[in-house]
Formats: structure tokens, C-alpha cells, sequence
């Protein structure tokens, strides 16, 4: 199993492909806070629910000075539908071979009726404008998790 990020080590840099296929990498957003959020597979129930709760949260996110980045082990095709589908507003990568969701952590051992199996752990990593770790979290619920982030981030006041 990979290992977790802590607060205050770096993000491991990556360059993936958007739903668009442009190249994306994380270094594009320093200077920013950037919320990278793991999910394990676009349009299915928890993930669509996951990620309209940040599109519909994306402005005021920005707002605080928040950028949102979704990956999954989608393909880009995948991710073009997903995005058209449910009118995403931020960029959503592909991280087919998961490289990228191993070195933040986001991937390792679950289980899931009784079967033990490797994939994505639904994970957010929140990455300071220096590109360092701010607020790494793990095993998050797709319902609510916006708002807890939201909460732990201290935006609502």
C-alpha cells in the first residue's frame, strides 16, 4: 500500500490528461491552493454526487482562493462523457495506469463484500500554493465530503 502524504510535505508533481486531453500538471497551479480530490470511477452514483457537490460549491470554493482537480482511473473518453454529462465546471484527469493516485496515497487494499481487492481510495489532498501538503485526507464519503471540507478549511464561518 502506498504511503499517506502528511501536512507539509510536498505533492508529488504529476501531468495527466483532462477530459479534454490537454495535458494537466500540478505545477500549472502553483501560486494556488488547489483541492486535488481522488474518486474511483466517473458516473457512477458516489462519484457523480461527489463531483457535482464541488461543481456546485465551485465558485465560492474559488472564491476563498480554492482550485478543484478530480482524478480517476478514467479514460478521457470516459471523463469527456462524465464531464458533458453532469455539466462539470473544473478539470478531471486520468490517471488510467493510477501512478499518480499511488504516489499521493489514493491507492491500496479494500474491501468490499467479503472480497479484498486493489483500487482507488477516495482520497482529498488539499496543496498549498508552494505546492506543499496542507490537508491530506483519506477514506472520505462521497456525500457531505464538500461540506466537511469546506468545514475543516474553515470557509464557513
Amino acid at each position: 500500500m502506498a504511503e499517506r502524504l502528511i501536512p507539509g510535505g510536498v505533492a508529488p508533481d504529476f501531468t495527466l490528461q483532462d477530459q479534454d486531453g490537454n495535458d494537466v500538471s500540478l505545477s500549472d497551479f502553483r501560486g494556488r491552493k488547489t483541492i486535488v480530490y481522488f474518486y474511483p470511477a466517473a458516473s457512477t452514483p458516489g462519484c457523480t454526487k461527489e463531483a457535482c457537490d464541488f461543481r456546485d460549491s465551485l465558485a465560492s470554493l474559488q472564491a476563498s482562493g480554492y482550485e478543484v482537480v478530480g482524478v480517476s482511473p478514467d479514460s478521457v473518453k470516459a471523463l469527456a462523457k462524465f464531464a458533458a454529462e453532469e455539466q462539470l465546471t473544473f478539470r478531471i484527469l486520468s490517471d488510467a495506469d493510477h501512478s499518480v493516485a499511488e504516489a499521493y496515497g489514493a491507492w491500496g487494499e479494500k474491501k468490499n463484500y467479503g472480497r479484498t481487492y486493489m483500487g482507488l481510495i477516495r482520497s482529498t489532498i488539499v496543496v498549498d500554493p508552494d505546492g506543499k501538503v496542507h490537508l491530506p485526507q483519506y477514506n472520505v464519503r462521497a456525500t457531505g465530503h464538500v461540506a466537511k471540507l469546506r468545514r475543516d478549511l474553515k470557509l464557513d464561518k
